[in-house]
């Protein structure tokens, strides 16, 4: 059983909790918040004797507690994530997980050098329907093209145009739409293809100084994947890829709920898709797995290939973000 405490009390760590105790390898020993009565709110709404802090050393040092659960601000999720390892917790951090790629190669040396793992809540690449996707794809020299959409319109962005500065749209707090909804579609183009040899970002700011929409292309060997992601309006287009005898359709790339295989020659095939109704299921259970059996085979595998593509993504995500000129106060440089 994986012991978890939450960093983090809005809609998306209950999301997290509902879906780690639902796979039944997980209990919520401990909630974090710097006020008190928000934390005890939180844990009231599960069952179980559970610690409610407003410290990070005594939530730390809980003893039951063995796997943190990270859903603060981007620019903060380093230096939790830091503490969190160095007291001997497992970390699960929420996407994007570190806002350079200096901070994402000190976390991960520094939970090899603890024995503790570090995973990167990028759940689309843990459901089973994007491993079924990755099965039906074509070898490289087939596939000629790709266009990922991610964009919806976030209501915190009423309050960019009031002249605030909520912290998804704050460069303090490490926002933005390439860091909140690109991501995803970042994850897939790597996770599916591998590292790019280019890429390329034309973004619009905002007030605020992040992006508020953007387009991205990352540039292979024989084909290109264009990205449209976007936090000030939205989109209903699917996602496709494109191959020389046809093209594949996706609902959606955050996660997939839908399939089609348009062939020129066999017309049109459904490919047998299923998304969880909580969709942080699966990477819960991918995560319990790998904390419960470290050293089964499967599992190092696997955990060695998630930090490898967390490190590739991030890396992708700071040139991006070079390219746009788009700084956040956690850049040393």
């Amino acid at each position: 059983m994986v012991h978890l405490g939450i960093i983090g009390t809005n809609w998306i760590t209950h999301q997290f909790v509902q879906a780690a105790l639902e796979t039944g390898r997980y209990t919520l020993s401990a909630v974090y918040s710097r006020k008190v009565e928000t934390a005890q709110e939180f844990a009231r709404q599960y069952e179980g004797d559970i610690v409610c802090e407003t410290e990070l050393d005594a939530f730390f040092a809980t003893p039951v507690l063995d796997t943190v659960y990270i859903a603060s601000p981007n620019s903060l999720h380093f230096s939790q994530a830091k503490a969190a390892i160095l007291a001997g917790k497992h970390v699960i951090v929420e996407k994007p997980a570190f806002s350079n790629p200096t901070e994402m190669a000190e976390i991960i040396d520094l939970a090899k050098q603890q024995q503790v793992f570090f995973f990167e809540a990028a759940r689309n690449i843990h459901e089973k329907s994007f491993q079924t996707i990755a099965n039906v794809l074509p070898t490289p020299e087939h596939i000629i093209g790709a266009n990922f959409t991610y964009m919806k319109y976030s209501s915190r962005y009423d309050q960019v145009l009031a002249g605030e500065e909520p912290n998804i749209f704050s460069p303090r707090f490490s926002g933005g739409s390439l860091s909140d909804l690109g991501v995803y579609a970042v994850y897939a183009a790597l996770g599916w293809f591998g590292k790019p040899t280019e890429v390329h970002h034309f973004a619009r700011k905002i007030a605020t100084g992040v992006d508020g929409i953007g387009t991205v292309i990352l540039r292979y060997a024989t084909f290109d994947v264009t990205i449209q992601h976007g936090k000030i309006g939205n989109s209903d287009l699917p996602s496709e890829l494109y191959f020389d005898n046809g093209t594949l359709a996706l609902n959606g790339i955050n996660a997939i709920e839908t399939a089609e295989l348009h062939d020129r020659q066999n017309g049109t095939t459904t490919i047998e898709v299923s998304a969880k109704a909580n969709p942080m299921i699966e990477e819960a259970l991918d995560f319990a797995e790998v904390i419960e059996q470290p050293t089964e085979p499967a599992n190092v595998a696997r955990y060695e290939a998630w930090v490898d593509l967390a490190r590739d993504v991030n890396n992708v995500l700071y040139e991006l973000r070079k390219q746009a000129d788009i700084k956040f106060d956690a850049d040393k440089e």
